[in-house]
């Protein structure tokens, strides 16, 4: 938290905080209470178990202070550079780096951050806050602005800990999910509480106002300008694919792997395999007993067995029966706060499942996105007259929930509150930064592309 007014941040009030959310970090807790600023931290040790590795952690100069979610793949890289420019180092965890990596660099060094991240560091000189965020957005980051301070924290539960911000409904943000079954905006169910947006970072200062999110990052689907041989292509994606897996083996506990049965999945275990001997596997299954038709096609333990068998993993099953989404549901709920498209269900048990034996899970979540595995999705609107047309087609093809004829009479009750609210224009806004003149059909693929 950082009260914006300049008074004296509490220990108590940022403690509560963190009792909120304590089961994300099992490790070690830890607060640091400077002014107005106050950080927590609930620790999950994977790289660096030592109390070295602690958070928060301050630099060796004791101006910058972080707390800090994820991981920085590319850390030994950046340590060695900081080191050669006489930076000293206490701890080999990727906490310390990403802070005098910050000392270093400022805000100017997270587009060299290869990970997954969310993180505060505070300023104590130049009395400033800076909040930053993965170019994905894996790891997340609520805030919520009230007229005398900032608060933060990796869940909303955490923020409204605080009676500073209390939880109501965001009537805006609802028709959003009503309307996309997504949300394209930071908005979320709680009003007044936003997610910081994947690949930016704002800053805030004691006696001043928060800055809008600072984009460093962001997708660029376009048509390369040199075409090369296919072969040049598979050698390239071959070996930053098995670059990215090998930067996530770096780890000082067990891991393991979610194997679906699919591609992606199936892929990420097949190079982990190679330098992880008998690593372990996790597949969630269905019983079948009262499956029929597409319901059979849902289960897919017995692609995932042969594939453990090919990489010789040591592998584990779990099967979900009628009702265990029913049973689970208050405690899915509590967890992940607000809706969510996906699989969200079965991915709550077979987490469950895993923690029983490794503390770190490789997935192949994504998969699909990066590599363009939709395209049913993408050449929905492919040939149009010009952008605004291609938007009015696509948004209707991502009106997933509740179309606009009936809309008005599902949100009766809060309308007056909402019609100000023009989904198509939240649609639109996803391409603000994009160009809007397009003239070939690759072009409108490469706006899905980017949608996606």
């Amino acid at each position: 938290m950082l009260n914006l007014q300049s008074a004296p941040a509490s220990e108590s009030g940022v403690r509560r905080m963190m009792s909120a959310i304590a089961h994300r970090g099992p490790d070690g807790d830890g607060s640091l209470v400077d002014g107005p600023c106050a950080l927590g931290h609930l620790r999950l040790a994977i790289i660096d178990l030592s109390d070295a590795a602690a958070q928060p952690m301050t630099d060796a100069s004791g101006r910058y202070s972080i707390v800090y979610n994820g991981e920085i793949y590319n850390f030994r890289e950046l340590r060695a550079e900081l080191e050669r420019d006489g930076v000293p180092f206490r701890s080999h965890s990727d906490t310390e780096v990403l802070v005098n990596a910050f000392a270093a660099w400022g805000p100017r060094g997270i587009p060299r951050f290869n990970g997954m991240f969310a993180f505060a560091v505070w300023d104590r000189v130049e009395r400033r806050l800076t909040l930053g965020r993965d170019r994905f957005g894996i790891k997340p980051l609520y805030y919520c602005v009230t007229p005398d301070c900032l608060l933060f924290g990796s869940e909303i539960k955490a923020i409204v800990a605080d009676p500073r911000c209390r939880a109501r409904l965001d009537k805006e943000g609802l028709l959003e999910y009503l309307t996309f079954q997504n949300y394209f905006t930071p908005r979320t169910l709680f009003k007044g509480i936003g997610i910081l947006p994947a690949g930016t970072y704002l800053t805030a200062s004691a006696g001043d106002k928060v800055s809008s999110p600072v984009t460093y990052w962001d997708f660029d689907f376009r048509e390369p300008d040199r075409l090369v041989e296919d072969e040049a292509y598979l050698e390239e994606l071959d070996r930053l694919f098995a670059q990215a897996v090998r930067r996530q083996l770096v780890s000082d506990v067990e891991l393991g792997a979610y194997l679906s049965g699919g591609l992606d999945s199936g892929s990420i275990t097949a190079l982990a395999s190679r330098q992880l001997p008998y690593i372990k596997s996790f597949t969630c299954g269905f019983d079948l007993s009262s499956a029929s038709g597409l319901e059979l096609a849902f289960d897919e333990r017995a692609a995932a067995e042969r594939m453990s068998y090919c990489f010789r993993t040591e592998h584990y099953e779990m099967v979900l029966k009628a009702g265990d989404m029913e049973r689970v549901m208050p405690k899915l709920a509590w967890h992940i706060e607000e809706p969510r498209v996906g699989q969200s269900y079965p991915n709550f048990y077979i987490a469950q499942l895993a923690s029983k034996f490794v503390k770190v899970v490789l997935a192949g979540s994504g998969g699909d996105e990066l590599f363009g595995g939709y395209p049913w999705r993408y050449y929905r609107a492919v040939v149009n007259d010009d952008f605004e047309h291609y938007i009015d087609k696509y948004y209707l093809f991502w009106q997933r929930l509740i179309p606009n004829s009936v809309l008005k009479n599902v949100l009766n009750p809060i309308w007056d509150d909402v019609r100000h609210v023009w989904t198509r224009d939240i649609f639109r806004d996803v391409f603000a930064r994009h160009a809007q003149t397009l003239t070939r059909p690759e072009d409108y693929v490469n706006h899905s592309l980017y949608l996606e």
